[in-house]
């Protein structure tokens, strides 16, 4: 008989979204409940690019999603970035990594990179001091066909600054792809990856389902079956190189539900109960504790959470809305429940 619960680690979110102000004070204590820590994404409005301007959003945060919740601060990469504003912010403990927008590539990117040469500079100082440089993978090249912009990145962006800066530790955020998956796994220990509840689940028919659903609308965006079966794959696999990022990024239901609809997907409130049923659906609960609650500290080099969670065998539906917010699977039943 299969066991009726399951006990992991404290687990991180090593990708999220919490947005500001009243977005903030609603969404934080859904992270806060699961997660002891999370990587928290800088693209406000405007958006994080300062030490000073990190610490005060940090302790917004942590008003909003109670002490005993640690928020990981990253910066966020434009054009002029100072390698020196960098090094001092992570000596400081402010940050623990910098994130690049590819401008125009997703929600707030507008003051992101717009070439990737341009910050050279602070990456030769990151791979110094060892900072963790987050990517988004997307080119925003317009001829570029939307489903084809992350393996086009790694081809024309990643695969060549990865030879540039050989110890440089990178994160591949959000990976939806094949390719993405072979780069990382054929990558040394310093290129990991962060793997979304919603790219385990669906692939880009969800978008399409009976009409156009705006919920399953995220950037990435989802894409064909044989790359959403890739990616489960992988992170299922064992692999260190792995770990769980939700990207939970939330929008105001008339936001998403508009003539044009914002990217994201809110998925905070039931992410460990989606990934469980996935490693359950894959026969790898004995690996969920790593993808959790190991691969992400390890690789960032911070110390594993004390404590644990436990997950109980039961099944729960989510709900169709939560605080006026569209959640992922609503409406859907999962098969496993954190009290």
């Amino acid at each position: 008989m299969a066991s009726q619960t399951l006990t992991i680690r404290r687990p991180d979110d090593w990708h999220l979204h919490l947005r500001d102000g009243e977005m903030l004070k609603r969404v934080a204590p859904y992270t806060a409940r699961q997660f002891a820590r999370a990587i928290v994404m800088p693209n406000l409005v405007p958006p994080i690019t300062t030490a000073e301007a990190a610490e005060a959003y940090r302790e917004r945060i942590v008003a909003a999603a109670g002490a005993e919740f640690t928020p990981l601060m990253t910066c966020y990469l434009t054009n002029q970035t100072d390698p020196e504003e960098l090094a001092s912010g992570f000596d400081g403990r402010v940050w623990v990594a910098a994130k690049l927008y590819p401008a125009g590539a997703t929600t707030n990117s507008a003051s992101g990179v717009t070439d990737i040469r341009n910050i050279y500079p602070a990456l030769e100082r990151m791979q110094a001091i060892g900072m963790v440089f987050c990517v988004h993978g997307e080119v925003t090249d317009p001829e570029v066909d939307l489903f084809d912009r992350e393996a086009v990145f790694i081809e024309r962006v990643l695969e060549p600054l990865s030879r540039d800066f050989p110890e440089l530790k990178i994160v591949l955020e959000h990976v939806t792809t094949a390719e993405a998956v072979q780069f990382v796994e054929g990558s040394g220990a310093n290129i990991g990856a962060t793997v979304t509840p919603q790219h385990l689940i669906i692939n880009r028919n969800a978008i399409f389902a009976g009409g156009l659903r705006p919920h399953a609308y995220c950037l990435p965006v989802a894409k064909r079956e044989k790359h959403r079966l890739a990616v489960r794959k992988a992170a299922t696999s064992g692999s260190a190189k792995f770990f769980l990022g939700t990207d939970s990024a939330p929008h105001a239901r008339e936001a998403k539900e508009s003539a044009c609809g914002c990217a994201g997907i809110f998925n905070a409130p039931f992410a460990l109960e989606a990934y469980a049923t996935v490693f359950e659906e894959e026969g790898a609960l004995d690996r969920f504790e790593a993808f959790a609650s190991v691969n992400g500290p390890s690789f960032y080099g911070l110390p594993l959470n004390e404590g644990s969670v436990t997950l109980e065998r039961a099944e729960v539906t989510v709900p169709e809305e939560i605080d006026g917010l569209v959640p992922f699977l609503a409406g859907e039943t999962l098969r496993w429940r954190l009290p």
